[in-house]
This record gives structure tokens, C-alpha cells and sequence, in this order.
């Protein structure tokens, strides 16, 4: 009867954990037997087997091999230079280097198509100069150009845990190591970047799981990955059993890399702890000077360079040379929808995860935490991988039950793309507001049920006042993420509600790049925001340590 109880009360949060964890369980439903499917099931998937899927498999996992590694390589290369050295411009490239986080990847591939292409002004300006002819430079549209534009936009999740890593764990023990005869080389070798590696792959997981989530690359590219093919699959091929499958194999390679990440995670704490002792004190950098000290230089301007002041430049051209090309008259209108929807959005998701926190807070029994985690199954999952399995469940239902009319609500109105981004964007603020959770100290909470509060007057005049900046960052994020949400906002967006991430696309993929540059500048623009309050934040924390 206890139990009953339990699960009674949490009813509400059960169903709410289910409307955010619907399209992952519909994905996985797609595979059962019933409806007559089986054969049908089995039969799409041999055919894949020998058609498309070999290249899918292929591409998808040599693109994430080789932007693995370029990420991994730069993104330690920038941490041990502004962490563990002293050059002047250091604190400077600090913050600099967290630029391309700003940059949504696709706004990058359109950058450098745009200069870099056949009829790119870097080509033509070659061949009117030597009197050249042909194609100059390799095409920009190609696998190497994907990796290019991922490397440079993603490495900041590598340099960003890299970093805390090394000024955390290694600059005492390198310090150490020094006043006991040990040289440079051997330090960074044996201490730094073992020390670091944890940190290193839970950020190389963080931009796979980016890698394999992105659409707008790919997609303009032309590069078969498996997004790009679960889009085809249900738009162009109106082969739904075959782009389940595909979402399906789509999500267990991320939930793979999720699970790897967790692992990085696990082990930096504990090498947090082990590393670690009374009264340590952080080491003094490494002066350089002379040819070392223009190494790091270039090690720390080239991904800034490449990543984000290249690509801002580049957009930058066609609207200095020709603003009348540029369609100010819809700006507003787009900015306006994207705006709108980021909004929505960001205010409904502060409000699940603050029900959903708050109830941990009150009960944190398994049944509670179990709740939460399935609300939170939407955290890594691509949006493409989202739209397939919530138009999955209404397709069914529109099929079967007609006058509901359930598919024209969702696909006509707000409601699917809100849907949507709360199921990919709602785990965001669910951690930025459990975050302040952890700062508040339970015996508040202890006093006022003595002085006899109710949850909602608890909620009101305790946890509110001290939740606000963890709530206004938790908005923040998620608004930013939806203004950059690319495939659900292409597949679910009411009918003339164009934003500013789908015009970009649209108008790039039209070759109308010079006019695609005014709604991705404005995405850039947005983009800078979290970046500056995630440098204050670093900075504040690295002058506390100090």
C-alpha cells in the first residue's frame, strides 16, 4: 500500500517523464513484433545491409575517428600552453579560445565554402593574379572539409576540461617534479598529460556526440552519414521502417559514447581526489621565451584564427560589399520566430526541471531519481534521431484514430517543435538548476517544515530567492541551444515559421551564401553570450584558486 501511495503521488512526474522520454521509447517500440511488422522490419534492414548502410557505418565512423583526433590534439595543445606555460597574451588566449563554441558548425562550413569554392573570391583572385585557370585549392565540400570544420568548431570541449585538469591536478606535481632535476619534456610527458587524459576523452566524447548529432555539415556537404540518412529515409523515401532503424543504430552509438564520457567523468573525479594534498599550492608556469614562446603563439592563435575570426571575416565580405542583396525585409520575421520559440522553450524547460528538482529535493527515493532519469534521456540524443521517434507515435495515432486530428496539431502548430526541443533540451537545464540545488543546505529546508511551510511556500520563499541565477543560466542555455537546433526545427516548424538556423541552411544550400551570411552572423551573435559568461566564469574561479 506504501508503494501505491508513492506511485500515486508521483503520478504527475511520471507522466511528464514520459512525454519527454516518448520518442526514445517509441524508436525502440518500431523494432517489436506487432502490427505484422516483423517481416517487413527484417527485410528493410537486409536491404540497407546491402545497399546504403555500409556507407553510412563507414563514413559516420572515419569522420569520427579523424575529428577525434584533431580535436583531441588541439584542444590539449591549447590547455597545456595557456595552463601550464607563461608567454605574453596567455590570459588574453584564455578566453579567446573559447570563441569557436560560439560558431554553430554548419555557419562554419558555409564560411568556408563561401571563400574557399570554385567561384570563392580567394580562387578567382588567384587565377586574375597568375593567370591561372581551373581549380586551384581541393574542394571544400568534401569528408576532409567536415572534419576541417569539426575539428576547429569542437575543440573548445576538449580545451575547456583539458584546462581544469591541468591547473587542477598537474601544475603542483610538475612544480615537484622540477625542484627534483626532472626536464621539461619528461614533465609534460609523464605527468600533465597522464594526469589530463581522463579530461581529454570525456571532451573527445562530448564532440562525437556533437559529430554524430549534426545535420547542417553533412547535409550541405553531401556526406552520407547517418543523419543524413534518417532525414532521406523519412522525407525523401517516406520509408519510416527504415529510418527508425537507422535512428535506432544512431542512438546506440551515442548512447555508447554517453556511457563513455561518464567513465571520463568517474575517473577525473577520482584522480581529483587521489592527486591532491594538504596545503598544496598551484605551480608557477613555465616562462618561454624566444622560439618557444612564438610556438605558443601559433598554437593558441591558429584554432582561434581558424575556428572563429576566418569564418566571422568571411561572412563579414558580402555584407560589406552589397547590402542591398541582403533580405533585411525578413530578418526581423525570423529573428522573431527563432526568438520565439527559444523563448517558449527555455521558459517551459526551467519549469520541468525546477518540478523535477524540487521533487528529488522533497523525496529522493528511487522511484523519484528513476523519474528524473528518464526525463533526462533526451540529453545526447540527436534532433534528427527526436524527430523521428515522437512522428513516429503520431503518425500511428493519426492513422488509426483520425479524428483526434493529433498529426495536424503537431506538425501545424508549435506544439511538435516545442516538443521536441523540450525533449532534447529539457536534461540542460535540469542540470544547471540541480546544480543549485547543491548549493542550497538541507537544514533550510528542515527549518521551514518546522515552522510548518508547505511545499509551495517552501518552493516560493526558500529555493526561489536562491535559485534565480542557476534558473536565468539554465534559460539562457536552452534558449541559445534552440536558436541553433537545426534538423527539428527543418522537419517540425509550423508552416511560415522560418528561423534563423533553417534560413541559413536553406539559403546556403540554394547557393545564396552572400545572403545566408546576415542570419548566421545574427546566430553567431547569440551564440557569444553563454561563451562571455562561461570566460568571467573561468576566470572568476581561476583568480579564487590564486
Amino acid at each position: 500500500m506504501p508503494r501505491f501511495l508513492s506511485v500515486l503521488r508521483s503520478a504527475p512526474l511520471i507522466f511528464l517523464a514520459g512525454l519527454l522520454a516518448l520518442p526514445v521509447l517509441a524508436l525502440l517500440a518500431a523494432w517489436l513484433p506487432w502490427g505484422g511488422n516483423h517481416a517487413a522490419t527484417g527485410a528493410i534492414l537486409r536491404e540497407m545491409a546491402s545497399t546504403v548502410l555500409p556507407g553510412y557505418i563507414w563514413t559516420t565512423l572515419w569522420l569520427g575517428l579523424w575529428v577525434a583526433v584533431g580535436a583531441a590534439v588541439m584542444g590539449t595543445a591549447t590547455a597545456a600552453a595557456v595552463t601550464l606555460f607563461e608567454f605574453p597574451g596567455r590570459r588574453t588566449f584564455e578566453w579567446l579560445l573559447l570563441l569557436p563554441l560560439a560558431m554553430p558548425a554548419y555557419v562554419t562550413a558555409y564560411a568556408y565554402t563561401d571563400f574557399l569554392q570554385f567561384s570563392g573570391p580567394l580562387q578567382m583572385g588567384l587565377r586574375a593574379t597568375f593567370g591561372l585557370e581551373g581549380r586551384l585549392l581541393p574542394e571544400v565540400r568534401s569528408l576532409w572539409g567536415a572534419i576541417w570544420v569539426f575539428t576547429f568548431a569542437l575543440y573548445p570541449y576538449v580545451y575547456l576540461l583539458a584546462r581544469t585538469a591541468l591547473g587542477e591536478r598537474a601544475a603542483h606535481l610538475m612544480e615537484a617534479a622540477r625542484l627534483l632535476g626532472a626536464p621539461l619534456s619528461r614533465r609534460i610527458g609523464t605527468i600533465a598529460l597522464p594526469l589530463a587524459r581522463p579530461a581529454v576523452a570525456a571532451g573527445v566524447a562530448l564532440a562525437l556526440m556533437e559529430t554524430l548529432a549534426d545535420f547542417g555539415v553533412t547535409s550541405y556537404f553531401g556526406i552520407q552519414t547517418f543523419t543524413t540518412g534518417i532525414l532521406k529515409a523519412w522525407l525523401s523515401m517516406d520509408n519510416r521502417l527504415a529510418a527508425a532503424q537507422l535512428a535506432t543504430m544512431l542512438l546506440a552509438l551515442v548512447l555508447l559514447l554517453l556511457w563513455l564520457e561518464h567513465r571520463a567523468e568517474r575517473r577525473m573525479r577520482f584522480t581529483a581526489k587521489g592527486s591532491g594534498h594538504a596545503g598544496a599550492t598551484e605551480g608557477q608556469p613555465v616562462v618561454l621565451r624566444g622560439w618557444q614562446r612564438a610556438v605558443a603563439w601559433a598554437v593558441c592563435a591558429v584554432p582561434v584564427l581558424m575556428g572563429f575570426a576566418a569564418p566571422v571575416v568571411f561572412m563579414l565580405r558580402p555584407l560589406a560589399a552589397d547590402w542591398s542583396v541582403l533580405p533585411w525585409e525578413r530578418f526581423l520575421e525570423w529573428a522573431w520566430n527563432s526568438v520565439r520559440l527559444g523563448s517558449i522553450t527555455a521558459g517551459l524547460a526551467v519549469a520541468v526541471a525546477l518540478a523535477l528538482a524540487f521533487a528529488v529535493r522533497r523525496r529522493p527515493d528511487l522511484l523519484t531519481r528513476g523519474v528524473v532519469q528518464l526525463a533526462s534521456v533526451g540529453y545526447a540524443v540527436p534532433g534528427a534521431v527526436i524527430v523521428v521517434g515522437l512522428l513516429l507515435p503520431v503518425g500511428w495515432l493519426q492513422e488509426n484514430i483520425p479524428q483526434w486530428g493529433i498529426g495536424a496539431l503537431v506538425t501545424t502548430t508549435a506544439l511538435g517543435i516545442v516538443w521536441a526541443y523540450l525533449v532534447r533540451f529539457c536534461a540542460v537545464a535540469l542540470q544547471s538548476v540541480q546544480s543549485g540545488y547543491a548549493r542550497i543546505p538541507a537544514s533550510l529546508d528542515d527549518s521551514a517544515r518546522m515552522l510548518g511551510a508547505s511545499s509551495i511556500r517552501l518552493m516560493a520563499q526558500v529555493h526561489w530567492p536562491l535559485l534565480r541565477r542557476s534558473t536565468a543560466a539554465a534559460a539562457l542555455l536552452v534558449f541559445v541551444d534552440v536558436m541553433k537546433e537545426l534538423p527539428a526545427t527543418m522537419v517540425l516548424r509550423p508552416f511560415n515559421s522560418d528561423t534563423l538556423a533553417v534560413v541559413a541552411y536553406q539559403l546556403a544550400r540554394d547557393e545564396r551564401l552572400g545572403e545566408a551570411a546576415l542570419p548566421s552572423l545574427a546566430l553567431v551573435l547569440v551564440g557569444l553570450v553563454p561563451v562571455v559568461l562561461l570566460s568571467r566564469t573561468l576566470r572568476t574561479s581561476s583568480h579564487s584558486r590564486k
